[in-house]
């Protein structure tokens, strides 16, 4: 739904992709006592990574009344929250880093058990505009259970970040497996929305000049995984309620995907063969995989581009979502509003409220109602948004302005 404001009718704006955590001392409040000593050596030897964690910006992940400053200002309103600080005990960026192996889960476990409850107090301060996503591990289903019900309880509404599983990770079961239909049971059952962020799911590409090079040329075909796997693997047969979120990966891959599995599909049900890969049509899920993901999956696009936008109708404008990335670098702050212009200016109206904040809300759970208010004073105007952008503003760093 738009709003009214004296300039004329706002658009409300969700972005189903922005990140958040505590400072890394914060965390040590929310561990249980047992791990304190082992949190103090830890904390004693880490040094983030990531520029956004240094320095000013560092801030923003943790403090409310900054980002909502600075949100407002570029005419968002509400926010789903991933993780972005780095948890107790954890090698590196919690999003990039590494299933844990048996010897490092239980302290990997504490560490995400920490971020979760810091999370849930911090997302209840503001539970209308926050909708904090729980982190979990698939080493031990009982545990992931365990922080499903965690979130559905103490109002994390984003759901739980579902991890992609590296090829070379031989301790995990592939997510195509039944093994873990206990806990897509139990997101069913509780009504949690499952999410799947890029920048897991690939391998060790080992200490070489290249390494960096190939995990940026790679990364989006092994978080892209998860779509094919969950499909074919009959995950939505079983459980037909359950909503999975792909979050910056794009939209315009989605549709040759699904045509590229409703063909296999077809010829295989069809033949009961692909060429001499002999496949007993028995064993395929009954529906062609577009089905279900027109049923069950969303894709919240972060820093979409002319090409996203294009592939809306392919997508379906039901299933496609906006998010800024904020406070990463490589967000949309502060060009949003730019950003929009250049991406959706030739968009319908009604169809850009869906993108903008419909379909968040009916995924998410956000009641529209109450964040009209806010944006009827920050919300990008119609008019602005529907005029094309001329000129890429200096200084951007966004993808946004940059795909063509």
């Amino acid at each position: 739904m738009t709003v009214s404001s004296p300039e004329g009718e706002r658009y409300i704006l969700i972005s189903t992709d922005c990140h958040a955590g505590a400072s890394i001392n914060g965390y040590k409040e929310y561990l249980e006592k047992k791990y304190h000593e082992d949190f103090d050596r830890w904390r004693s030897s880490y040094e983030s990574p990531w520029q956004d964690l240094k320095g000013d910006g560092r801030p923003r992940n943790w403090d409310i009344e900054r980002r909502f400053e600075e949100l407002e200002s570029d005419g968002t309103v509400a926010e789903v929250i991933f993780p972005n600080t780095v948890p107790p005990f954890f090698p590196t960026a919690l999003i990039a880093a590494r299933p844990p192996t048996a010897d490092e889960y239980e302290l990997r476990m504490a560490g995400i058990r920490a971020h979760n409850r810091w999370l849930a107090d911090w997302c209840g301060r503001h539970p209308d505009r926050l909708a904090g996503v729980a982190q979990i591990f698939l080493n031990d289903l009982d545990d992931a259970i365990g922080e499903v019900r965690f979130a559905a309880e103490n109002g994390l509404n984003g759901g739980v970040l579902v991890p992609a599983i590296p090829p070379d990770v031989t301790w995990l079961e592939p997510l195509y497996s039944p093994h873990y239909d206990p806990l897509w049971r139990a997101c069913e059952e509780m009504n949690v929305v499952i999410n799947h962020h890029s920048g897991t799911g690939t391998p060790d590409y080992g200490p070489y000049p290249a390494a960096s090079i190939v995990w940026l040329a790679e990364t989006a075909f092994f978080s892209r995984r998860i779509l094919t796997h969950m499909i074919t693997g009959g995950v939505f047969e079983r459980f037909p309620r359950l909503r999975l979120v792909l979050t910056e990966q794009g939209g315009s891959w989605i549709p040759g995907t699904l045509a590229m599995l409703d063909a296999f599909h077809a010829q295989i049900t069809s033949g009961g063969s692909f060429g001499e890969l002999g496949v007993d049509p028995e064993q395929l899920p009954p529906l062609p995989p577009s089905t279900y993901f027109e049923r069950n999956c969303y894709a919240a696009v972060s820093f979409p581009g002319p090409p996203d936008a294009r592939s809306v109708p392919k997508v379906g404008v039901n299933h496609f979502m906006w998010g800024s990335d904020y406070p990463h670098r490589e967000g949309t702050w502060p060009y949003t509003k730019e950003s929009l212009r250049r991406t959706f200016s030739g968009t319908d109206v009604s169809d850009l409220d869906r993108i903008l904040s419909g379909n968040a809300a009916s995924v998410y759970g956000f009641d529209l109602s109450r964040l009209a208010p806010i944006a009827a004073r920050v919300g990008p105007l119609v008019s602005e948004v529907s005029t094309p952008l001329e000129k890429i503003p200096a200084g951007v760093a966004s993808p946004a302005f940059f795909r063509e």
